[in-house]
């Protein structure tokens, strides 16, 4: 396939046999996949912004496959099918359904008993399901868009700005994403709430 990019230190790489699942083969430099990547994004946000969600629907299994599907249908065969294989990040790929299953029913359970605040029950959402990391890519991208769609659908807030940035890409905002999320790991969510809304 002639598929060679080159990745900064906290990219997921894709493996010889996920990337036999591009779905187009103009495809060659990872800039060239980050564009069509966020062509398909913007079809799923703009699905998403005419739709009224329930708990009962975003927070399962169906949803969050769905919307990696609706996100990357057009650039992978296999978007929306949960990771065969080990990662860099992320759990072993055998439990990510028991991992995500606890996920959701945290998820339910902080929104019916008001837990957290909106923003921090859709941040701590983001940050476990990007931990799970659930697809072979697209995961930061994917998880961004359930929290906002958490917050925005089921609490009438604003969508979060996330730095107003692409941060797909290496920069200096990537990296203080990053670190947000791995002050996250440790329990520590106030700089990730704080980047959220920057």
């Amino acid at each position: 396939m002639g598929l060679d990019f080159e990745y900064n230190h906290s990219q997921t790489p894709i493996d010889e046999e996920e990337k036999a699942g591009l779905l187009i083969s103009t495809i060659t430099t990872l800039g060239e996949l980050d564009e069509f990547e966020q062509h398909n994004i913007e079809k799923a946000v703009l699905w998403s912004l005419n739709k009224k969600f329930t708990p009962a629907q975003i927070f399962t299994s169906d949803f969050i496959k769905n919307l990696h599907k609706r996100m990357y249908g057009q650039v992978w065969s296999w978007a929306g099918e949960f990771r065969k294989t080990d990662k860099n990040i992320g759990v072993p790929w055998h439990r990510i359904q028991l991992d995500l299953q606890q996920l959701l029913d945290d998820a339910i359970f902080w929104h019916e008993n008001q837990i957290y605040s909106p923003d921090e029950i859709a941040i701590r959402f983001k940050h476990r399901l990007v931990s799970i990391h659930c697809f072979s890519n697209g995961n930061g991208r994917h998880s961004r868009l359930m929290a906002d769609i958490t917050i925005e659908k089921l609490y009438g807030q604003p969508i979060f700005t996330w730095g107003e940035k692409n941060l797909a890409k290496e920069s200096d905002l990537r990296k203080e994403y990053i670190s947000s999320l791995q002050a996250a790991d440790q329990g520590e969510y106030t700089s990730l709430l704080s980047f959220a809304r920057m």
